[in-house]
């Protein structure tokens, strides 16, 4: 039987705070930080945004799955992409490796949050809007999430940071 490890793996909404909270969380808890994103990135040259425009969103999509899947750290804060949740393969490899957060914000919120969708590089089709994403991924965060943070609750950065690691295991 495979062992979980110790890695916390943040899923959530493009503009939820992955990469921000996962760096501080990461500091806090001694323990390596890794993006998916950046991997993708580094890995390709490219801005996720000219990886879509470029390679189109399949191609995209298969290439955040290899980052998922390469992913093999046992003690690290994992930042996904927003779309790794499409691919159950990565998932139920980077499950293996910790515990799985969503941090939730509400589509209000990300409404105000993001307003470069169509250049971020969010895994969109053409005439998706933010709202159609939101109900499209929120069932998958959901289903894979062993945690739920809702990021709307916290003011500031360290108070979802200090709630994440008290719900993770009383880390302060």
């Amino acid at each position: 039987m495979r062992q979980k490890g110790d890695s916390i793996i943040l899923i959530g909404m493009p503009g939820c705070g992955k990469s921000t909270v996962g760096v501080v969380l990461a500091k806090a808890l001694g323990m390596n930080f890794i993006d998916t994103d950046l991997l993708i990135s580094s890995r390709y040259g490219l801005t996720l945004q000219e990886i879509i425009d470029v390679r189109g969103l399949e191609m995209f999509l298969a290439y955040e799955e290899q980052a998922g899947l390469s992913v093999c750290d046992r003690r690290a804060v994992i930042a996904t992409g927003g779309s790794m949740v499409f691919s159950g393969k990565a998932m139920e490899h980077l499950s293996g490796l910790g515990t799985v957060v969503y941090l939730d914000v509400g589509l209000q919120e990300l409404e105000e949050r993001l307003t470069n969708i169509r250049t971020r590089g969010v895994a969109s089709r053409p005439g998706e809007t933010l709202a159609d994403i939101y109900r499209a991924r929120t069932p998958l965060y959901e289903t894979y999430a062993e945690l739920r943070i809702p990021v709307s609750d916290h003011a500031h950065l360290e108070e979802v940071v200090e709630c994440l690691a008290v719900q993770l295991g009383g880390h302060k």
